[in-house]
């Protein structure tokens, strides 16, 4: 099993730290920053994240029941065709179940998220706490395996997956530091895409245009699409700098987008109005009787 010195032990402990310090605390403050320039509400934050934990409650289960269940798909992806199928279904499966979920919030939860600041807060949420997801699920994977690395839980472990367990310890503790920070520079561009995506729904409702929600379908579908045969052909470093070129992309989309924020009317005070007091007349019978040519 791999051994290695106490400092370069505490090193890939601070690399990994750092990157998971990156995950969460990154869409925390793009949106405070969000908050601070465009006073969107916290509370769309949280609907965002929500969007994104719901959107995965059908996604998942959907991509088990077909690819593990009963196995529509192909799975071989040592087969060209095969991968290009497979990447395809699971791009348009995460565009449909995310970007439908995104298009059900604006209409029937966060019907105030019409604007450019509101769109982005909800985009920062549904990316941020699949980020900060992404994070703790990184925390608990190391920490697990540090536990493994130094000996505990192995008894745990059937002799036919030691193996393959002692390959992951050896290959997570044995990875560059630059390896271990992609994981956060690929939550800052997911996170990118995602402000684009929320925005693109938006305009389904400022627009009164369906068509928009079909876009940003097709947007998630092509970039999942691309990350998938991307990770499986070639390396970690192309399919990052892919991902990044997705991530241009979606800011330009973003700033394409922009639009003022609706300002609040200026309603000036009204004048004050005097009371009109009532006329003391008295009212005999003569009066009556002309009031009838008024």
């Amino acid at each position: 099993m791999l051994k290695t010195g106490t400092s370069g032990k505490t090193m890939i402990f601070f690399w990994y730290a750092l990157d998971v310090l990156l995950m969460i605390g990154f869409p925390l403050w793009l949106a405070r920053l969000i908050h601070r320039r465009r006073r969107p509400s916290w509370e769309l934050f949280m609907v965002g994240g929500a969007t994104f934990i719901l959107s995965q409650v059908g996604h998942i289960p959907f991509n088990w029941l077909a690819l593990q269940k009963w196995a529509l798909l192909p799975t071989d992806t040592a087969v060209p065709r095969n991968l290009i199928i497979l990447a395809l279904f699971l791009g348009l499966s995460a565009g449909l179940f995310e970007e439908v979920g995104r298009y059900l919030t604006c209409r029937f939860w966060a019907k105030e998220a019409r604007s450019w600041g509101t769109g982005l807060m909800l985009g920062a949420g549904h990316g941020g706490v699949e980020a900060i997801l992404v994070g703790f699920v990184t925390l608990l994977n190391v920490g697990a395996l540090a536990t493994m690395r130094d000996g505990s839980l192995l008894n745990q472990i059937s002799t036919e997956q030691l193996p393959v367990v002692q390959a992951q310890i050896e290959a997570v503790f044995a990875a560059p530091w630059y390896l271990i920070l992609m994981g956060a520079l690929e939550r800052v561009f997911a996170i990118t895409f995602h402000l684009s995506a929320s925005l693109l729904v938006m305009q389904a409702f400022v627009r009164g245009q369906i068509r928009w929600l079909g876009f940003s379908i097709l947007w998630h579908t092509v970039l999942n699409f691309t990350a998938v045969y991307a990770a499986v052909t070639w390396n970690v470093f192309v399919t990052e700098a892919l991902l990044g070129v997705f991530a241009l992309f979606s800011l330009g989309l973003i700033f394409w987008l922009r639009r003022p924020e609706p300002a609040a009317a200026d309603l000036s005070p009204l004048p004050d109005v005097e009371l009109v007091r009532p006329l003391s007349v008295a009212l005999d019978a003569e009066a009556l009787d002309r009031s009838r040519y008024l």
